[in-house]
C-alpha cells in the first residue's frame, strides 16, 4: 500500500467522522479499499477491514502511537521532560500543564483512535451478514476487533475525559452535533467489548501484532483498576481488577506470557514472553517508529532531546541492573566520552527507547514495535489491586510484585505491610518498571496525585508556574474538530 493512498483512506475515515471537518464532497474509486456492509460479506473482508484497524495505530507522524505522542502528552508525569530551550514549544505544553487546542502532538492519538474505531464498528456491527468462514474463525476477527475499540476508547477517555462515541461507521450528517458522551459511558462500552473479546479470542495470538484472550483479560483488568479512581472511583472495581489479573497469571503459559528473564533492555525489541499486546512495525504493517533514535537522543549526539527523564526521578530511581538498562548516562561526541550532566540539557536519557541494533542509531525512524502491555503489568496490577480490595495483601500479591522487584535487582518487600503502604509501594514499582511507557500520567490521575508528583522539582527541571487541578488532567479537543462541532 503506497503512502499517498494510504494517506488518502486516512483523509477520508477523518472525513466520515467529522473529525477533520471536511465540507466538500469526495469522490473516490476506491480501489482496494474494503468499506461498507456490502464488503464485509466474506471473511476476506473481515480481515481486510481489521487490517485497516490495526494499521490506523501504525502511521508515523500522522495517526496513532508510533509518534512521539502518547510521550508528549504524559509529560504531566514525574518520569518525563523535556527541553526548556530551543524548539520545543509544544511539548513543554504538555510538562507546564498549558496546552492549546492547536497543538499538534494530540491529533495522531485523536485520528488514530477513530479511525481505528471506525474500522472496528463495521466489522463489530456487520460481521453477521459473513456467508462464508467458520464461526471461530469470524468470533476471533470479531474478538480482535472489540479489543482494539476497546484500547482506542479507553486511550481516548484517559486522555480527554468526555468524548463522543461512534454509533455506526456509516457517515450521518447528524454527526455534525455529536455531543460527548461522559467517561461512565464510555468506560461501560470498553468493558462491553472486552468481555466479548475475552470470549471469542483465542489463547494463542494469531502472529505476535495481534492481541488473544489473555490480552483481552489483562486490558481489562486495566480497565478495573482505572475505573476504581478518578474521575470514577468506583472503588468495587479494585476486586475485579485483581480477579481478572490473575485469571491471566494463572493461566500465563496458555497464554505464552511471563518475565522475561534474558536482560531487561532486550524486551524493548518486542518479540518475547514479555509481550501481551504490542504494535508491531515490521512484518506485514511495513511501517516505522519515530519515537525511537533521535526523539531519545542529546543534541551532542546529533539528536533531539525531545524527551528524557525528571531528575528526581532518575536520582530516587533505585541502582540496579533495570536502571542501568532504563538510562543512557553516558555519551560518546566525537570520539571521547561525556556525561550526561554534560550534555546541553544536563540531564540523562532513556536508553531503553534508544536503538540497539548494530550500525547509526541517530535515525529519525526504526522497525522497533511499541510494547502497549507486558507481563509486568499484569503482576503489579494484581498486586495493587488485590491489597486495595481485601485490606490487607496476600501472599500472591507478595510474590507478584517481588517477582518485578527481583528481576529488577532489588529484595523483596518488607513482610507484614498495611493495605496502603503496600499498595503505594506498588504504585512507586510501577513508576519505576515503566518509566517513560506513559504508565505513570495515568497512575498518577486515577491516584489523583498529579499535584503532589509535580511539587518540589528538582532545580534543574522546568517548574509548573500554574495550580494544578484536575481540570488539567484532560486535554483540549482538536481545535478544529471543535470548530466544525460546538458539541465538542
Amino acid at each position: 500500500m503506497t503512502k499517498r493512498f494510504y494517506m488518502k483512506r486516512i483523509y477520508l475515515a477523518a472525513c466520515l467522522l467529522l473529525m477533520a471537518g471536511c465540507s466538500k464532497e469526495l469522490t473516490e474509486n476506491p480501489r482496494g479499499l474494503v468499506g461498507g456492509a456490502a464488503a464485509l460479506s466474506s471473511q476476506a473482508g473481515l480481515e481486510s477491514a481489521l487490517t485497516g484497524a490495526y494499521g490506523s495505530l501504525l502511521v508515523p507522524w500522522t495517526s496513532g502511537f508510533t509518534s512521539v505522542s502518547q510521550i508528549a502528552m504524559t509529560m504531566g508525569g514525574d518520569d518525563l521532560t523535556t527541553h526548556s530551550g530551543s524548539n520545543k514549544e509544544e511539548f513543554r505544553e504538555f510538562d507546564l500543564f498549558n496546552v492549546s487546542s492547536l497543538n499538534s502532538r494530540i491529533t495522531p492519538i485523536w485520528l488514530g483512535c477513530y479511525k481505528t474505531i471506525q474500522s472496528a464498528t463495521n466489522i463489530i456491527n456487520n460481521y453477521e451478514a459473513v456467508e462464508d468462514g467458520t464461526e471461530k474463525d469470524i468470533h476471533t476477527i470479531v474478538g480482535e476487533a472489540s479489543f482494539l475499540r476497546a484500547l482506542c476508547y479507553y486511550w481516548l477517555t484517559r486522555l480527554w475525559g468526555e468524548v463522543p462515541i461512534i454509533p455506526s461507521e456509516v457517515y450521518d450528517p447528524a454527526y455534525l452535533t455529536l455531543k460527548k458522551s461522559q467517561p461512565a459511558e464510555v468506560y461501560k462500552l470498553i468493558e462491553e467489548d472486552l468481555k466479548r473479546a475475552e470470549e471469542w479470542l483465542p489463547d494463542t495470538k494469531r502472529d505476535p501484532g495481534r492481541s488473544n484472550k489473555g490480552a483481552a483479560k489483562a486490558l481489562l483488568a486495566d480497565v478495573y483498576l482505572t475505573e476504581a479512581g478518578w474521575p470514577l472511583k468506583d472503588q468495587s472495581k479494585y476486586a475485579l481488577a485483581a480477579a481478572k489479573a490473575k485469571e491471566v497469571i494463572d493461566n500465563k503459559a496458555a497464554y505464552k506470557f511471563d518475565l522475561y528473564q534474558d536482560g531487561f533492555l532486550k524486551i524493548f525489541a518486542g518479540g518475547t514472553v514479555e509481550d501481551v499486546f504490542t504494535l508491531f512495525t515490521r512484518g506485514q504493517w511495513s511501517t516505522y517508529n519515530s519515537f525511537y533514535g533521535l526523539s531519545t537522543m542529546p543534541e551532542n549526539e546529533g539528536g533531539w532531546s525531545d524527551f528524557f527523564p525528571e531528575l528526581k526521578f532518575f536520582n530516587n530511581f533505585p541502582a540496579g541492573p533495570r536502571k542501568d538498562a532504563t538510562f543512557s548516562t553516558a555519551f560518546v561526541v566525537g570520539g571521547e566520552t561525556i556525561t550526561w550532566q554534560q550534555t546541553t540539557t544536563k540531564h540523562p536519557y532513556y536508553k531503553k527507547f534508544t536503538i540497539q541494533q548494530p550500525g547509526d542509531k541517530a535515525v529519525y525512524m526504526s522497525n522497533n514495535p511499541v510494547i502497549m502491555i507486558r507481563y509486568a503489568h499484569v503482576l503489579l496490577i494484581y498486586a495493587e489491586a488485590q491489597a486495595r480490595a481485601a485490606g490487607t495483601p496476600n501472599a500472591d500479591a507478595y510474590a507478584a510484585v517481588n517477582a518485578v522487584r527481583a528481576r529488577a535487582g532489588l529484595p523483596d518487600l518488607a513482610a507484614g505491610m498495611s493495605g496502603p503502604d503496600f499498595a503505594a509501594a506498588v504504585v512507586q514499582e510501577r513508576a519505576w518498571e515503566f518509566a517513560g511507557e506513559w504508565n505513570r500520567w495515568f497512575d498518577l490521575v486515577r491516584l489523583d496525585q498529579v499535584a503532589a508528583a509535580n511539587a518540589d522539582k528538582d532545580p534543574g527541571d522546568m517548574k509548573v508556574t500554574t495550580p494544578i487541578t484536575q481540570d488539567k488532567y484532560w486535554m483540549p479537543i482538536p481545535g478544529v474538530d471543535a470548530i466544525v462541532n460546538p458539541n465538542l
